[in-house]
């Protein structure tokens, strides 16, 4: 009697919200007990609830962190956006980490951030 052939159990999705892939510049500030780091990254995709970024900085579960990401998108099709997000990282490995969304904002960016300053 032949076996009828298995098929892989399907992988659940645990997540709450659907992640986009999205490619972007990202800064962070990290607040831990020796104070505040600042690091970069590249977004690797995004929801509205998490993001998942590249980045060569150790960042471990339960950090807190702003992550600050230039919007692909425009307002009005003329002004700059940056969108702010708190929240705490809730998966690490090497180069990369997870990040839970407690809070954001949109930002425009002013004149500074179009001549190329730096800010977050």
């Amino acid at each position: 009697m032949e076996q009828a052939a298995k098929t892989p159990p399907r992988r659940l999705e645990r997540r709450a919200a659907k992640r986009f892939p999205l490619e972007q510049e990202v800064r962070f500030r990290l607040f831990n007990r020796n104070g505040t780091e600042f690091g970069l990254g590249k977004t690797v995709n995004m929801s509205s609830r998490g993001v998942l970024i590249r980045t060569d900085h150790q960042l471990m579960p339960g950090d807190r962190v702003e992550v600050s990401v230039n919007w692909p998108v425009r307002l009005n099709n003329e002004c700059p956006l940056k969108l702010v997000a708190t929240g705490r990282v809730v998966r690490a490995q090497p180069g990369q980490a997870a990040i839970l969304i407690e809070r954001y904002e949109f930002r425009t960016q002013g004149s500074l951030a179009l001549a190329g300053a730096a800010r977050i």
